[in-house]
Parts: C-alpha cells; structure tokens; sequence
C-alpha cells in the first residue's frame, strides 16, 4: 500500500485568537479551582492510573531512569488491561482463550524496526502461531457454502488503493472524508450481499466500524504504519497468540522483572481525579485517598466520554471537546464450543447476511497449530452490532447465532453447545469499548488536544496515539513517552507542558 505520509506540522493550525476573546489556555485549572497539594509530602511521586500497556511500560521508563517512588492503581485483580483471557469449555474440556487483544500486528522485518510487543512476546516465550487471515478464507451466505472469493481479493484490492488515494490526499493537505467517501474515489460501491460482506472483512474486522463512521485518512495511514515496511511499518504478518498462560502474560512477565509488591494497587477502582501544577489527588470508591506529585491518567477513551471517573475541576472544553472527537469502537467474539468439529478446514469463514455485519465473521480454532481437538469456533461482531448483543441475554444471542450457523451448514445436524460466552466490552464501566478509531473528519488539532496534559496530570494510551490507535504497541508507545515526560519535570524540576490549542479550527473559513 503506497500511503504518502507527511508530519502533524504539514496540516494548518488555527489562525490566532485574540487576546481580548482567549481565556487560558495552560492546560492547568483555573485559579481559585485547583487542589493544591498539602504541606505534607505526597503519598508518592508518580501515580500510574491503570495497569495495561500503556502503564505497565510507563512505570518501566521510570524504574530505568531511577524514579520508583511511583504507584499502579488498578481497578481489576491482575494487570494487563484489555489483555484479557478467560478459562473456556465444557468440564475436562477447558482452555485459555482471549477476550480482548489476542493478536500482534506486524512482527519484523529482516533489521527493520520491530513491533514492541513482538519483541516482548519473543522475551517471554509467548506461544503464537502465524494467522493467515487474508488467504485462508471459506465464503458461506444464506444458502450454504458459496464461493465469493474473488469479491473478497477485489475488496482487499479496493483497501490497498483506499490507501494510496488518501496518501495523495495528505500530500495536497485536503480534507478528511468518511471512508465510505474514500471507496467513492476509488470506484468501490458495493451493492450485494456478497460485496458487502467482503468489504466488511477489510474494513469493519480491523476498525470494529463501518466505513460511513470512520476516518478515511486515519484508518489508512494506521494501517500502513503498522503492516508496511516501506511506510514506516513493522510487516504483514499477524501471530496469534494460542499461549494457555494468556497473551496478558506478555505484559506480567515484563513487570514482574522490575516491579515490587509495594509499587502495585489492585481491585481499587478510581472515582475522582484532582489535578492543579502542584499535583494530583486520586480517590478510590472506598473512599481511599492518594496523593502524587504527577500521575498519568491510562484510561480508555471510552471511559472519559463516559464520565465513570469524575475530575476535579471539570475537564477543560478543549480536553472534553478532544475525548469526544474519537469513537470508542466495539469488537466483540462469541466463543461456542461443541462436541466436536463440524465445520469449515480454513481459519475463517466469511458469511453474507442480509444486514451488513450480523455474524459475518467466524474463527476456527480447532486447527492444527492453533488449538486441536478444543471444538471451539469464534464469531466476531462488531461496532452497532456489538452494541444490540450486550442488551440482549446470553440465551437469546446463542438462539441467533445457532440459527446462523444452521444456515451455514443446512445439511448438518448441528448439537447443542456445550459451552458459550462472550465479553460485554461496551457495558463494562472499566472499558465503555475495545480501542479507539477515529471518526470523519479527522483533525490533528484533537489529538494534541487528547493528549495534551493538565497541570501535573498527565493522559496516555492507544487512543492518544497519532500512528497507532487502537493497537497494543500504541498503547506502548504512549505509555513510554508520557513517562520520559514526567521523567524531564522530575529532573528539570519544572513541568513542560504540550500546550492544548483552545479552537480546533477549519483551515478554510465558512463564507455564510
């Protein structure tokens, strides 16, 4: 994919505001509404609010730098975050499968730069097996097995060339668009089941969205940073992680080699944050109270936008304006277990519903390298969809997806589950969605903004990740940054704020 790729610095930033019309824009609270830190010494140094990736490897930059006056407040009892596994199956017949991440996109290639969360899977003897979700693919519609693959390559092909307009697009400095527009400009409008089946599994299956709700320059420069090497990207091969520990190992065994007891919080849910230039106070719903000289605030966008944690003074509007501008985007798998394999000999397989994105996707992972012998499929839904399943009983959304599976297979008697399960991503108050993506139209300007820290409080995670939203090592990426920032204040002694842009502005005016 030929993706032009141009730096923040090349979009146009908002014209001045007057002094008379700009209130503050420190980024700190106003005067007369801050907390201020007591003249006692703070309970730590640094809080890290939240024990995922983006934490985990905040506190790992402190430690190597020599700061390990910090704390993990965690709300779950291990850490890891949205890497999440759960014990599956029958009695006897029970294994580790991934709820959240379960993936590591792009690995290496040849001396090239290496994904992070590759290089700490290979460090801790992750198990993974290579995933050849693009090539080994069954098609299946409401009349049984039907072979669409050529519609499924020509939607891949249509992706690639998504990529490459809007890499044109970024090099003239023109307008984001939805990526339904995007596929406009490269002569894609599906009509059939089958097209648009196929065009949900190269877009919808990675943005968790439909092309109407998403970026069409974001979700194609994320791509590419990410898959090709020629862009800046790691490579094209996906591991999928069939590790029984759980891929959360991953992230516990690398804290375990610097973390101690005393620097680790769990099952305390944080309620309320202050933030002012002198410091930053955390109540726990038990009515804990902890104080730092900086913290960093890792918590998924969806929970901002949810108002589940509550700050003190109220977010800015520029910050609640930034939280907003992002979609927290749902992917949800559906584990059944039955008996015995009856099914598909490929990874995947693809089915054409009437309504775009009921049930399209379904994983096997009773394969040979994968997990043998589990009689475990995997359907996949996601965004809206995703949504309508958590407001229904497990029972009912095991009655729908039987009768799709029956559709799929009309001459097979298919026997009862003997185990079934999804996670509720989107009701989940720790969560509110699986990873961030950005909607039309992306504006730079939002992102500094998101990322933008108050007072001595700092935000960071996948979502504040310009190249790599929505993935693990963008999670890494930002964790590491924001703590080498609170790093440079430590040692400076003296914060060094990004400063927010109060109006994220058009670059051509409205002539009403």
């Amino acid at each position: 994919m030929a993706l032009c790729l141009l730096p923040i610095s090349v979009f146009a930033l908002p014209r001045p505001i007057p002094a008379s019309a700009a209130p503050d824009i420190s980024g700190a609270p106003a005067p007369g509404e801050s907390f201020t830190l007591q003249s006692h010494a703070p309970d730590t140094q640094v809080l890290i609010l939240g024990g995922g990736v983006a934490g985990i490897i905040a506190a790992r930059k402190l430690a190597a730098e020599g700061i390990t006056n910090f704390l993990i407040v965690e709300a779950r009892d291990e850490l890891g975050g949205r890497m999440r596994s759960a014990t599956f199956g029958a009695p006897k017949r029970q294994l580790t499968v991934e709820v959240g991440a379960n993936w590591i996109h792009g690995t290496q290639e040849h001396d090239g730069p290496a994904n992070p969360m590759f290089e700490l899977a290979l460090k801790h003897n992750i198990k993974t097996t290579e995933s050849h979700l693009h090539t080994s693919i069954t098609t299946y519609d409401a009349n049984g097995a039907v072979d669409y693959l050529d519609l499924v390559h020509d939607a891949m092909d249509a992706y690639t060339q998504l990529t490459i307009v809007a890499g044109a697009r970024l090099s003239e400095n023109l307008v984001d668009l939805t990526a339904r527009a995007g596929y406009a400009l490269v002569g894609q409008k599906p009509k059939t089941l089958h097209e648009m089946a196929s065009e949900y599994y190269s877009f919808d299956y990675t943005y968790a969205q439909t092309p109407e709700q998403s970026s069409f320059l974001a979700s194609a420069w994320n791509s590419n940073f990410t898959y090709e090497v020629d862009q800046g990207g790691f490579s094209d091969e996906d591991l999928l992680s069939i590790d029984q520990r759980g891929i959360k190992s991953l992230i516990q065994a690398e804290a375990a080699e610097f973390l101690k007891q005393s620097q680790v919080r769990l099952q305390a849910t944080v309620a309320t944050i202050g933030y002012s230039d002198s410091g930053v106070s955390v109540t726990l719903t038990d009515g804990t109270k902890l104080t730092a000289q900086y913290a960093i605030c890792t918590f998924s966008v969806g929970v901002l936008q949810n108002d589940d944690v509550q700050f003190s003074p109220p977010l800015p509007e520029w910050k609640v304006e930034a939280i907003h501008s992002l979609t927290m985007a749902t992917y949800t798998k559906i584990f059944i277990q039955f008996p015995q394999k009856f099914w598909f000999d490929t990874e995947v397989a693809l089915y054409a519903d009437r309504e775009r994105g009921r049930y399209p996707l379904w994983m096997s992972l009773d394969l040979d390298g994968f997990m043998p012998g589990s009689g475990v499929i995997v359907a996949t839904v996601t965004g809206d969809f995703s949504k309508r399943i958590e407001a229904m009983t497990d029972a009912r959304v095991q009655s729908e997806v039987m009768g799709v599976l029956q559709t799929m297979f009309p001459r097979v008697s298919i026997p009862e589950p003997t185990a079934f399960f999804f996670q509720r991503w989107f009701s989940d108050p720790l969560y509110r969605g699986s990873y961030s993506t950005w909607p039309a139209s992306f504006i730079p300007q939002h992102l500094i903004n998101l990322g933008a820290s108050l007072g001595n409080l700092w935000f960071a995670g996948e979502a504040t990740s310009e190249k790599y939203f929505g993935y693990l090592h963008g999670a890494y990426f930002e964790g590491e940054a924001a703590a080498s920032q609170i790093v440079q204040c430590i040692k400076d002694q003296q914060r060094h704020p990004q400063p927010p842009i109060l109006y994220a502005q058009n670059t051509y005016p409205y002539n009403l």
